[in-house]
């Protein structure tokens, strides 16, 4: 966890500079309060004023979809884009639900795929929940949490009063949190017998990752999950959240069986698919404004070298 941020007295963040922040979160905290269809009118109309509003991540978006899905028309894939964008407007009105939301009305719009995969693999010992970043992901972690006592591992964010308030969310709602960077921890925990939340399918930099294909393109990926596996006894089940017409799916896959195995680049080929396949089934929802593809196997950034003539401007 931020040592830095648990050290910070809550006094600090009253400062000024923080007051537009403060605002940002004062508005969403109000607008949580709204029946979740209304939360999810506003999230479509929010998205799409993302999607105007920002050229880059729009661009990022369309070299994707180019990438992972070329059979699609220009057309297909410009709608696809556009379908993306109002799922983050709907998953920022999710982050506010995974902290300020009231259960008895989730749970009764969510449905739970493939538990007994999870309450399985735990007889065992440690479970590596393996996720990816679907757009409900944070209210997934929450939703989850009052079934099954879970470490969380995250990302700590870049500005200093939303981590500081989400850490002190996390420390109520699971059991630990551990910072992505905190290998040993990891480790620790699922050697304990625990359920560890993680999600390795970001651009992972070239000096610690493999190249491996996602979508048929080579992306520079986190092999992280085959370490952990080994070094903490534990079994992976691949478990992932997406959002449905009338709210959410948890669902969790059968333990993966002879993981990790001989060759880490087999072990990773082996996760990717198994995301793709989740990815196709709800494409709109995947975090496609990340820049998967960033990093080429020869060098270089794959944006920056993107082709001009490209419909992606």
């Amino acid at each position: 966890m931020n040592q830095h941020v648990e050290k910070t007295s809550g006094k600090h963040f009253l400062h000024p500079r923080h007051w537009p922040t403060w605002l940002g979160l004062g508005c969403l905290w109000l607008l949580v309060k709204l029946p979740w269809r209304a939360q999810m009118w506003l999230g479509k109309w929010f998205g799409l004023l993302m999607y105007y509003a920002l050229p880059r991540r729009r661009f990022i978006c369309c070299v994707n979809l180019e990438l992972a899905f070329p059979a699609l028309t220009p057309a297909e894939r410009q709608q696809l884009n556009r379908e993306h964008f109002i799922s983050l407007g709907k998953g920022l009105f999710e982050l506010g639900l995974s902290w300020w939301g009231k259960l008895d009305q989730l749970n009764r719009q969510t449905r739970i795929e493939g538990m007994e995969h999870l309450q399985s693999a735990l007889h065992y010992g440690g479970v590596l929940l393996l996720s990816a970043h679907f757009t409900s992901l944070e209210l997934g972690g929450r939703l989850l949490a009052q079934h099954q006592p879970l470490h969380v591992i995250y990302r700590p964010h870049q500005n200093p009063l939303i981590e500081w308030r989400t850490t002190r969310l996390r420390a109520k709602r699971y059991g630990k949190a551990i910072s992505r960077d905190n290998i040993r921890d990891m480790i620790r925990s699922l050697q304990q017998g625990n359920a560890v939340w993680y999600a390795q399918d970001q651009n992972f930099n070239r000096k610690n990752g493999i190249f491996a294909p996602f979508f048929g393109i080579p992306a520079a990926t986190n092999t992280a999950t085959s370490r952990l596996a080994k070094l903490g006894k534990a079994r992976v089940v691949p478990f992932f959240t997406v959002r449905t017409p009338t709210g959410y799916l948890l669902r969790f896959l059968p333990a993966l069986e002879n993981f990790p195995g001989d060759a880490i680049l087999d072990d990773t080929i082996r996760i990717n698919h198994i995301i793709e396949q989740q990815v196709r089934e709800f494409p709109a929802q995947y975090l496609w404004t990340h820049r998967r593809y960033k990093d080429l196997p020869e060098g270089g950034n794959r944006y920056q070298l993107h082709p001009k003539d490209s419909l992606c401007k």
